[in-house]
């Protein structure tokens, strides 16, 4: 295969894999948008070429929102996309409030290709609850998840410059 062939793949892949999911926001978008969104922001604004980061951010939910699991990964994409999407995954087995408190503390020690993975992530997630938030969320759920975010991010820096002043950048224009 080739470079086209292989993203294009994974882009297939976790389309199935969401078929049927869509994002919380009031516009309820089909869910596949989000992980093609971080990946295009991760080539567009961090000039990543790294074709195993982008499919890792492609897949980066399907472990925590669908059935699929680290072994199907491994079997499909191999070893190196597994491991990348290990390192951005949370463990839903734990209260959202812990995950939370482990990501933060977590993602300072991930490698630098599973952060440039989280800063567009985190970027794509402020942006959707700026423009489209979930209905059931007031004021003060949003404001909690924003400072929520600049910390997870603030672990990151240090990795592409150009994601982290697009994340500060789409931070300060909510």
């Amino acid at each position: 295969m080739n470079i086209a062939q292989d993203l294009l793949y994974a882009v297939n892949f976790a389309a199935d894999k969401h078929r049927d999911q869509r994002r919380k926001g009031v516009e309820l978008s089909p869910y596949i948008n989000h992980p093609i969104q971080v990946a295009e922001l991760i080539t567009r604004v961090g000039g990543v070429d790294d074709l195993t980061v982008l499919i890792a951010a492609i897949l980066h939910d399907t472990i925590e929102d669908t059935e699929t699991n680290f072994d199907e990964i491994e079997n499909v994409f191999g070893s190196e996309v597994r491991d990348l999407v290990a390192e951005v995954t949370d463990d839903k087995s734990l209260p959202k409030a812990e995950r939370k408190k482990r990501q933060v503390e977590h993602t300072a020690r991930i490698s630098d290709r599973a952060k440039l993975i989280k800063i567009a992530d985190k970027t794509c997630n402020v942006r959707d609850i700026a423009h489209s938030p979930p209905e059931d969320w007031n004021m003060r759920r949003r404001i909690g998840y924003l400072k929520w975010a600049g910390q997870v991010v603030d672990g990151c820096r240090g990795t592409n410059q150009r994601l982290e002043r697009y994340f500060d950048e789409t931070l300060a224009s909510v």
